[in-house]
C-alpha cells in the first residue's frame, strides 16, 4: 500500500519568479521538505521508494518549476503539476508505461518536456561547487558501485582510478600518493602526502591509512593536488574524501549483504555488511553499520611447515545519530572503530618459489582504528555554517623479520601511536550572480609516538623512538568572480603557524642531555596562495588553469642511537586542464590535465647505514603528470570507462645527506664525475610512481524481467614500473603488470546475487619489493592475491 507524503509552504502566487535555492545531499523526501519551504510550493511523493532514494544537493538561482524538475529528474522519476504551487514526484517508470500503453490513440500525445540533469556538486569544494565550477582533476565514485562483488577498503579506489597508487605492505599499514607525489615506501613521522577525510575530519595526520571499509558510502570524491587552501598541510598530492549517507529521517530500514570466497593456491574467505536505519523521535534519527571480513592467505613459509600465512581479519563499524534541531539547522554525532589483524606478512622471495617466503619467524601487523566526530550544520539566509570537531586514535603494531647473518632468528617489532584533535569551522554563501566565498579557520593537535625493539628468543633490547608533536591554527578563504559571461577567476589563501615538538624515546640520558638542543620545540608561519580561471567554451565544455601551492611541517626523525630534525617541504604546481560532457551519463565525457610541480626539500624515508628506516630531506625535485578519464556510452545500458596517468618525477637537486650515503654503498673508488653519475643515477626517481598507468572498464545493466535486472562490471589496469625507495638499498624495481577483474548482480531492487571474480588472468605479477627492510640480500616480491572467486547475496527491507 503507498503511502503519500505531502510536504507544503505557504503558497506564492509569484511562482516564475527566480528564487535562491540551497539543499544538502540526502533522501528525495528530505530534500523535498527544505526544497518546498524554500519555493513556497507544495510538494507531493506518492511512492515511498522513491522518497527514500537519494539524491544531490540543489545549488542555485531558479524558478520553483526548475527546482522541482530538477529534484525529481535527481530521483529518476517526473515533476506532475497537480495544482497551482503544488507538485506529484511519481517514478518514471509509471510514465513510460502510461505512455506505451497509449500509444494507439489516433491523437497526438503531448509533447514531453525535456529536464536537464542536476549539475553534480562537490562536496570537496567546501562551497558547493558544480564539477564544471571546480578548476582541477576531480572524481566522484558512486557509493553503491564501490560495493559491486563485496565491500572493500581503498583497493576498491585504487582499482578504479589510474592516478591513485598505494604501497602494499597490508591493509591499516600502506601510503597513499596521487599524481606522482610520492616521498617514500615506509610510513615514518613524515606527514602523509595524500589527506584523508570522513566528512570533514581528517582521518590520519601522519599515520598510514586505516583502510577502512567503504560501507554504506554516498560517494567518495578524490581531487588530485595540491589542496593547500582548503585543506593545508599533507594535501601535496590531493585529497580522499568518504562522504557516508546520512540518517534518514522517519524510516526504518535495512540492508544486509555476505559473501564468501575461495583463492586459487589459498584459503577460503568470507564477509558480511549490514546496515540499519531507525527513525529515534520525529526529528532524530540513527543509521549505523557493521562490517567483517575474513581474507584467506596464500603465501607458504615452509621455514615454519606453515601454508597460506597471510589470512588478514578486519571487524569495523560506523554509527551517527542526526537530530534536526531547527528549520535547515543539524546536529550529528558520528563514530568510527575498525581492527585489523594481519596474521603474517603478504611478501615472497623473488627468486624462490612463487608464493612462498624463507622468512624464519611469524611477521604481519595489528591495527586499531577509532574515530568520533561532532557536527553543527545550517545556514543563516543565504549564508551556509559547518563545524566539524572530532578525536582519532591509531595504534598500529608490526613485526618484520630481522634475523641476523649468520640465521639467528631475530624479529624487529614497531609501534604506532597517533592522537589526534582536529577542529573546523567554515562559512559560505555558494556562487549565485557570479559571485561566491568561503572562509575558515581550524586547529588540529597531533602526538605520534613511534617505538621500536628488537627480540631474539627470550631477549628484548629497545632501540630508539621518536615522539612528534604538533598544534596547527589555520585561517583560510576563497572566492570566486564571473568576471564576463562563461570565465570565472577564482582566488584564495591560507596561513598556518605551526608549533613542533618532540623527543627521543628510550635514548641513553648522557646523549639526551647533549643533544638537547635538537629537540627543543620550534614554530614556523606558512602561507599558500593560490588562483584560477574556468572558462565555458560551449555548453558542456570548460577550460581552466590554476596554480597551488602544498606543504607538510617537519618533526623529529630517528638517527642511530638519536633523533634529529628534519624540515617542512614545500610543493608549488602550475596545472591546465579541460572538461566535457557529465561523468557517467553524457553520451560522452573527457576530462585532461597536464600539471607542473616543483618540490623542494622532499620529505622521504630510506634504509640507514644500520639497516634501519630512517627520515631526511632527501633534495629538490620537479614532477611533471598528465592525466585523462573519461567514457562513452556504446549502446543502451552500456559504457566504456577508460583513464591513463603518465608521469615524470624526478630528484634534479640530491640533498648532500643522500649524495654521502649513496656513495658510501659504491664498492670501489671512482673518478668524481663518475661518483657524481653514480649518485644522479641511484637516488633521481621519485619512489612508488610509475611513469604510466592505465585502466579500462565496461559497464552494463539491463532489465530481463519485471523489476528483474543484470548488471556487470569488468575491467582490466596496467600498473608501470617503478622504484620502491630512496637510495642504494632501496633501488629494486616493482610494478610493470596487469591486473583485472568482473562482477556481476542479478536480483531486484531489494534482493539479489552477486558473482565476483579478481585477477582473471591469475597474474603473479610485484606490486610492492619490500617485506622486510632488514632483506640480508633476499630480494622481496609482494604477489598480487591469486585469482578469488565470490559468491554473494544481499537485501534490503
Amino acid at each position: 500500500m503507498a503511502t503519500a507524503v505531502m510536504f507544503s509552504a505557504i503558497a506564492s502566487p509569484a511562482l516564475a519568479r527566480e528564487v535562491v535555492v540551497s539543499t544538502d545531499a540526502g533522501t528525495v523526501a528530505q530534500v523535498a521538505i527544505v526544497l518546498a519551504r524554500q519555493t513556497r510550493t507544495s510538494i507531493v511523493i506518492a511512492d515511498p521508494h522513491v522518497a527514500r532514494r537519494t539524491v544531490q544537493p540543489l545549488r542555485g538561482r531558479m524558478e520553483p518549476l526548475e527546482a522541482v524538475r530538477r529534484l525529481a529528474r535527481s530521483a529518476d522519476g517526473r515533476a506532475v503539476l497537480v495544482a497551482p504551487g503544488a507538485w506529484r514526484i511519481e517514478a518514471a517508470r509509471v510514465v513510460q508505461r502510461v505512455a506505451r500503453e497509449a500509444a494507439p490513440a489516433r491523437h497526438p500525445a503531448p509533447p514531453s518536456e525535456t529536464v536537464a540533469a542536476a549539475p553534480i556538486i562537490v562536496i570537496g569544494s567546501k562551497r558547493d561547487l558544480t564539477i564544471a565550477q571546480v578548476p582541477g582533476q576531480i572524481t566522484i565514485l558512486d557509493g553503491a558501485s564501490l560495493e559491486a562483488g563485496g565491500i572493500g577498503g581503498t583497493e576498491k579506489i585504487t582499482q578504479r582510478l589510474a592516478t591513485v597508487t598505494s604501497t602494499h605492505l597490508g591493509s591499516g599499514r600502506n601510503k597513499l600518493f596521487i599524481r606522482g607525489i610520492a616521498d617514500s615506501s615506509f610510513t615514518g613521522p613524515t606527514q602523509a602526502t595524500v589527506g584523508q577525510y570522513l566528512g570533514d575530519l581528517r582521518l590520519t595526520y601522519n599515520a598510514p591509512d586505516p583502510d577502512l571499509r567503504l560501507s554504506d558510502m554516498a560517494r567518495v570524491e578524490v581531487l588530485e593536488g595540491p589542496q593547500g587552501t582548503l585543506y593545508g598541510a599533507g594535501s601535496l598530492g590531493g585529497i580522499i574524501r568518504l562522504v557516508p549517507n546520512p540518517p534518514i529521517m522517519g524510516e526504518a530500514s535495512g540492508s544486509i549483504a555476505i559473501g564468501g570466497s575461495l583463492t586459487q593456491s589459498g584459503s577460503g574467505g568470507g564477509d558480511a555488511a549490514a546496515t540499519v536505519n531507525l527513525p529515534v523521535a520525529g526529528a532524530i534519527a540513527f543509521r549505523a553499520t557493521v562490517d567483517a571480513a575474513s581474507a584467506g592467505g596464500y603465501i607458504d613459509k615452509p621455514m615454519l611447515k606453515q601454508s597460506d600465512v597471510n589470512r588478514t581479519r578486519i571487524l569495523g563499524g560506523r554509527a551517527s545519530l542526526r537530530a534536526e534541531i531547527a528549520p535547515e539547522w543539524a546536529l550529528d554525532l558520528i563514530g568510527v572503530g575498525q581492527s585489523t589483524d594481519a596474521r603474517d606478512s603478504q611478501y615472497a622471495a623473488r627468486d624462490g618459489d612463487p608464493l612462498t617466503s624463507n622468512a624464519a619467524l611469524r611477521e604481519g601487523a595489528d591495527s586499531d582504528y577509532a574515530m568520533g566526530q561532532f557536527v553543527v550544520s545550517g545556514r543563516l539566509g543565504d549564508v551556509r555554517l559547518r563545524s566539524t570537531t572530532g578525536l582519532v586514535r591509531q595504534h598500529l603494531s608490526e613485526r618484520y623479520d630481522a634475523s641476523l647473518p649468520d640465521g639467528t632468528p631475530r624479529l624487529f617489532a614497531q609501534e604506532n601511536r597517533t592522537r589526534m584533535f582536529a577542529h573546523e569551522t567554515r562559512a559560505w554563501q555558494p556562487e549565485t550572480d557570479g559571485f561566491g566565498w568561503l572562509v575558515g579557520a581550524s586547529f588540529t593537535h597531533n602526538r605520534t609516538v613511534l617505538s621500536r625493539r628488537f627480540e631474539v628468543e627470550d631477549q628484548r633490547r629497545d632501540a630508539t623512538g621518536v615522539r612528534n608533536t604538533i598544534d596547527e591554527a589555520t585561517l583560510y578563504a576563497e572566492a570566486s568572480l564571473r568576471i564576463r559571461p562563461g570565465l570565472t577567476a577564482t582566488a584564495g589563501g591560507r596561513i598556518t603557524h605551526s608549533r613542533l615538538g618532540g623527543a627521543g624515546e628510550d635514548v641513553p640520558p648522557s646523549i639526551a642531555f647533549a643533544r638537547a638542543q635538537v629537540t627543543a620545540g620550534r614554530s614556523i608561519m606558512t602561507v599558500l596562495p593560490s588562483f584560477a580561471l574556468v572558462g565555458q567554451v560551449l555548453p558542456e565544455t570548460s577550460l581552466y588553469m590554476r596554480y597551488q601551492e602544498g606543504f607538510r611541517p617537519g618533526g623529529l626523525a630517528i638517527e642511530s642511537d638519536f633523533v634529529r630534525r628534519f624540515r617542512h617541504d614545500h610543493t608549488a604546481t602550475w596545472e591546465f586542464g579541460a572538461r566535457h560532457g557529465r561523468p557517467g551519463s553524457s553520451p560522452v565525457d573527457l576530462a585532461v590535465s597536464v600539471s607542473f610541480t616543483k618540490w623542494r626539500d622532499i620529505q622521504a624515508d630510506f634504509i640507514d647505514g644500520s639497516g634501519l628506516p630512517s627520515t631526511a630531506n632527501i633534495g629538490n625535485g620537479t614532477v611533471w603528470s598528465a592525466s585523462m578519464t573519461g567514457g562513452v556510452a556504446l549502446a543502451p545500458g552500456l559504457r566504456l570507462e577508460a583513464g591513463a596517468t603518465w608521469n615524470r618525477s624526478e630528484i634534479d637537486e640530491p640533498s648532500a645527506q643522500i649524495a654521502e650515503l649513496v656513495a658510501r654503498s659504491i664498492p670501489f673508488p671512482l673518478s668524481s664525475v663518475a661518483v657524481s653519475d653514480a649518485i644522479a643515477a641511484r637516488s633521481m626517481q621519485v619512489p612508488n610512481i610509475a611513469q604510466f598507468s592505465g585502466r579500462a572498464g565496461l559497464n552494463w545493466s539491463r532489465e530481463i524481467g519485471p523489476d528483474l535486472r543484470l548488471a556487470a562490471n569488468t575491467w582490466v589496469s596496467y600498473v608501470g614500473k617503478s622504484r620502491l625507495g630512496i637510495g642504494p638499498r632501496l633501488g629494486d624495481a616493482q610494478g610493470d603488470y596487469l591486473d583485472s577483474g568482473a562482477d556481476m548482480r542479478i536480483g531486484t531492487e531489494r534482493y539479489g546475487v552477486t558473482l565476483g571474480l579478481s585477477n582473471i588472468a591469475n597474474t603473479l605479477g610485484n606490486r610492492f619489493s619490500l617485506g622486510t627492510p632488514f632483506g640480508n640480500g633476499r630480494d622481496q616480491v609482494t604477489p598480487l592475491r591469486p585469482r578469488t572467486l565470490r559468491l554473494g547475496v544481499d537485501a534490503r527491507f
